[in-house]
């Protein structure tokens, strides 16, 4: 009897007990898989109430210190309550490989940051057509904060795939909002392919190049965890100093070199970069259109006019012998 209702229990309890360690065990190899390449651009959004400086600078620099060129493709000018595309281009050469968290080489992954002008937004869903449903296919956009829904974050993404981010925008209407005026407004983009070179919390990252901290002769290279190298360097006041070089740097010393402080002892792996840059587009009011338009027409109706007078009085004064 007791082995019957034991049986009933286990059999009542698996189906409910199923879900919870599912969820348990995505939750775990969330938490185990994730590497500080996951982190951009959210560690900018943790640190940075804006990813723009005063000086112009977007704080993705701050951590991505090699530059590499972005460029972005908008539109010169767009009507009220239109939406259109923002095209921003990470150009890069598609032959070279990254230097992952543990050192192995993998692909780069890219990313983007997008400010619009207050009042611009990222499109809904369902005022997209086709075609940019298509090229927004697979693209999650973020908002940098819920009160800044105008600074569009996308990545990280593969870059094999995506080194053209096309962010689908929808311009505001000065009808329906007193604080939008027609005009020139400007776009900060951003643009970043590759692991950064710091981490925010002011640490080196495993893709750059490190260096001696402090004059003296290389006295020994002792293997460390995970792949890495500690080299120690005898100083010239007879002290020692070491620096642990992780996974993926391949060092340029060996035991007996003499090093200067600031010299690197190590290759530069990374092969990425970061690049901004500033764009402009017009909020065109359609009536100017209609008026320019109309202005048009009335300047081409006038030349005709004054061809054809003229034409009526050189025949007028053909005919009364007038040269």
């Amino acid at each position: 009897m007791r082995a019957t209702i034991s049986s009933f229990r286990m059999s009542f309890l698996l189906p409910l007990l199923r879900p919870l360690a599912g969820a348990a065990l995505a939750v775990a190899v969330l938490l185990a898989a994730a590497t500080p390449t996951w982190a951009y651009p959210f560690w900018a959004q943790q640190n940075y109430d804006s990813p723009r400086e005063a000086t112009g600078k977007l704080v993705c620099a701050n951590c991505h210190l090699a530059k590499m060129a972005t460029r972005v493709e908008v539109p010169q000018a767009v009507f009220p309550d239109t939406v259109f595309k923002a095209v921003v281009e990470i150009p890069y050469d598609t032959s070279v490989q990254q230097v992952a968290g543990d050192g192995s080489p993998t692909g780069l992954n890219v990313g983007a940051v997008v400010m619009l002008p207050d009042g611009f937004t990222l499109a809904p869903q369902d005022r997209l057509s086709e075609e940019l449903k298509e090229e927004t296919a697979g693209i999650y956009y973020s908002q940098y904060s819920d009160d800044q829904p105008n600074i569009l974050l996308v990545g990280p993404l593969p870059g094999d795939d995506h080194r053209e981010i096309v962010f689908p925008v929808l311009s505001p209407d000065p009808a329906t909002d007193s604080s939008i005026h027609f005009g020139k407004y400007q776009l900060h983009v951003g643009g970043n392919r590759g692991r950064g070179q710091v981490y925010p919390t002011g640490e080196k990252s495993n893709n750059t190049v490190f260096t001696a901290p402090a004059p003296g002769t290389i006295a020994a290279l002792t293997p460390g965890d995970n792949g890495a190298t500690v080299v120690e360097i005898s100083t010239d006041d007879g002290g020692s100093v070491s620096e642990t070089i992780p996974a993926g740097p391949a060092l340029i010393v060996a035991a007996g070199d003499v090093v200067a402080a600031g010299a690197p002892i190590t290759t530069d792996p990374n092969v990425g970069g970061f690049g901004q840059l500033d764009a402009e587009v017009v909020l065109q009011n359609p009536q100017r259109i209609i008026g320019l338009l109309a202005f048009f027409a009335a300047t081409a109706v006038a030349q005709i006019l004054l061809v054809l007078k003229k034409r009526q009085v050189e025949k007028v004064q053909a005919a009364e012998g007038i040269v």
